[in-house]
């Protein structure tokens, strides 16, 4: 913010030198009744000197923007490896529009850490305001960070955390562990529902290292080493479509027989790894052979659960840039916004599978997926 000030007054001045240095010339040229060789240099004078004040011009105007006008936010995404990721990125341009007060800048890291860390410092360089990262993974950012703090610029965390480090202002998000531990205690009910009494599982991990792993990972372990259930194996599907397919198709081949729950840890991984157990024979989703779980609960993700293909979804809200813009105008009225701020969450399963359940004694509550629910849904 000092350094536009600087720049108005610096505007300011110049306009007001080359106001003076145009004028000074004017009482000899008022002088000369006719033009001669020697009055030709005192119209010139003023023409050179004008120069200055037209490329004063734009310096003022974006003083005046400044002052009184847009908000700059840098916004350094994760990637676009998921339709969840798609609703996220959706969600911040068009809280953060021109037509609301922002100039975004916007970077798409293609989950690549030292392009995100660039991207970062990219904005310190362009003096950006605000700055909103959404880590690819937790850890490794104190030093980025310190270099915002330095710079004066706040930084908002969404969806995913930082653990190395407590040099921002806010995060917003969901909470991933408890999303880990509602799928596998919603599945302890629905299997004593259906009498199924011994659970195989396979989990077919998000980003390793990201929070959003780590949470639903430790989450569903935390109630699976409680309940005595098998998980025979954990791989990482990075979140895409074609890493659950790729990872689904190892499974099916190396655990065939053997499994009657698979956990995607997010909706594209499900869609790859539903291609594969179509491919290989495997029955899944209600009354079949697998109960497929999901998290994100996206548009596409409701439409299978509907379809009878995803058992239960576990929704992890994109929607986070309104209560980031709130962050934002908390800051710029001068109050301190809380440290961490969650996002409601929501569970969705068809009517014959949602059963009554809670998490750490919180009784929980499921959705039943209808079209109008779908319509409705990111």
């Amino acid at each position: 913010m000092k350094k536009k000030v600087l720049a108005a007054i610096m505007a300011a001045a110049m306009v007001a030198l080359t106001a003076c240095a145009a004028a000074a010339p004017a009482a000899p040229a008022a002088e000369a009744p006719a033009a001669t060789e020697e009055a030709a240099p005192a119209e010139e004078a003023p023409a050179e000197e004008a120069a200055p004040a037209e490329e004063a011009a734009p310096a003022d105007d974006a003083a005046a923007e400044d002052a009184g006008g847009l908000i700059k936010v840098g916004f350094a995404q994760v990637g676009h490896e998921s339709d969840w990721r798609t609703a996220s990125t959706k969600s911040c341009q068009d809280v953060f529009s021109t037509e609301n007060g922002y100039d975004l800048s916007f970077v798409d890291c293609d989950n690549d850490e030292a392009a995100q860390k660039e991207a970062v410092r990219s904005f310190i360089e362009q003096g950006v305001d605000y700055i909103i990262i959404d880590p690819i993974i937790a850890t490794g950012w104190d030093t980025v960070l310190t270099e915002c703090e330095d710079a004066g610029i706040p930084v908002i965390v969404i969806d995913r955390t930082i653990d190395d480090s407590d040099k921002y202002v806010s995060w917003v998000g969901s909470d991933f562990l408890t999303e880990g531990k509602a799928a596998a205690e919603w599945l302890k009910a629905y299997a004593d529902a259906q009498g199924i009494k011994e659970v195989n599982a396979l989990i077919i991990q998000g980003t390793i290292g990201s929070s959003a792993q780590i949470g639903r990972t430790d989450g569903f372990q935390e109630i699976a080493d409680r309940e005595g259930w098998t998980v025979l194996d954990k791989q990482t599907g990075d979140f895409t479509e074609a890493g659950g397919q790729e990872v689904m198709e190892s499974y099916c081949k190396s655990y065939a027989g053997k499994f009657n729950v698979v956990v995607c840890e997010n909706d594209n991984e499900a869609f790859g790894a539903m291609t594969a157990m179509d491919n290989a024979g495997v029955t899944y989703g209600p009354g079949n052979d697998v109960i497929l779980i999901s998290y994100d609960a996206c548009t596409a993700g409701l439409e299978d659960v509907k379809a009878g293909k995803i058992t239960a979804d576990f929704e992890c809200n994109p929607l986070a840039a309104p209560t980031v813009e709130g962050v934002i105008k908390t800051l710029e009225s001068g109050g301190t916004p809380e440290k961490e701020i969650l996002v409601p969450d929501n569970w969705y399963a068809l009517k014959d599978q949602i059963v009554d359940f809670s998490v750490d004694g919180n009784a929980q509550s499921m959705i039943e997926v209808t079209d109008d629910v779908i319509a409705a849904q990111y």
